[in-house]
């Protein structure tokens, strides 16, 4: 009896929210854990609702342009890179073809294709330029050529996921006395980042509490260096 192959959606298409996963989950929690360190050690310290709210804001404000201008630049960098690395490659093919084609017939033996086999593919493949410049960038570099995802889309991403996360731990104390919020805050971060970190399985197919927990242990360490960083500046300054 003939069985169903199994489809796997996420695998096969080039959603373009899967592409910026990376993006929006560093955001994001970057926002939450940094901002939530921070301003917790504040809260403690200082136990001013103004002196958080400013602190929370401007944290969040610089680091999130700074985290959406650093995701542009470094993508759009290593795009540049790997333009530069196919181009090389493409003059490459068209100066020396008898030396390429042995090469990409190297790999495909290195692969564990059989012998005959390597050597037809890599015959068949030197016919067409594009599907040449293809295989060796894809084997030879480690590239695919037609898989770019827009580097400004990312850094967006990035900005807007950091801005999401940092108000999460920020926004109890816009409506609670500070003891309370800070307790609030805590939770719901820690909340946030267990979902964050079990929602990653809807790509990575991990198992979603073990994800969850992960990101919980994260935030759990930032959160408790700025309570002791504040309650030791507190004792030292009385």
């Amino acid at each position: 009896m003939k069985k169903n192959h199994p489809c796997f959606p996420d695998h096969h298409s080039k959603n373009s929210i899967a592409d910026k996963l990376r993006d929006i989950v560093f955001g994001m929690e970057d926002g939450m854990v940094s901002t939530l360190g921070a301003i917790t050690g504040m809260a403690v310290g200082s136990g001013d609702h103004f002196t958080v709210i400013l602190a929370g804001c401007v944290i969040i404000s610089v680091e999130s342009i700074s985290m959406g201008i650093g995701s542009y630049i470094s993508n759009k960098s290593e795009t540049d890179v790997q333009k530069r690395k196919i181009k090389e490659e493409k003059i490459e093919i068209t100066d020396f073809p008898k030396e390429e084609t042995e090469e990409l017939e190297n790999i495909y033996l290195h692969d564990g294709w059989p012998g005959n086999l390597a050597k037809e593919m890599a015959q068949t493949a030197a016919k067409d330029k594009e599907l040449f410049l293809h295989e060796m960038a894809h084997h030879e570099l480690g590239i695919i050529p037609d898989n770019e995802v827009s580097n400004f889309a990312r850094g967006v991403a990035m900005f807007f996921s950091y801005v999401i996360g940092g108000l999460l731990p920020l926004l109890p104390y816009f409506f609670l006395e500070i003891k309370s919020a800070i307790v609030v805050s805590i939770v719901i971060t820690l909340t946030g980042l267990f979902a964050l970190g079990a929602g990653t399985t809807r790509f990575s197919k991990r198992i979603w509490w073990r994800a969850g927990v992960e990101f919980l242990t994260l935030a759990s360490v930032a959160t408790l260096v700025g309570y002791i960083i504040a309650n030791v500046v507190d004792r030292v300054s009385l």
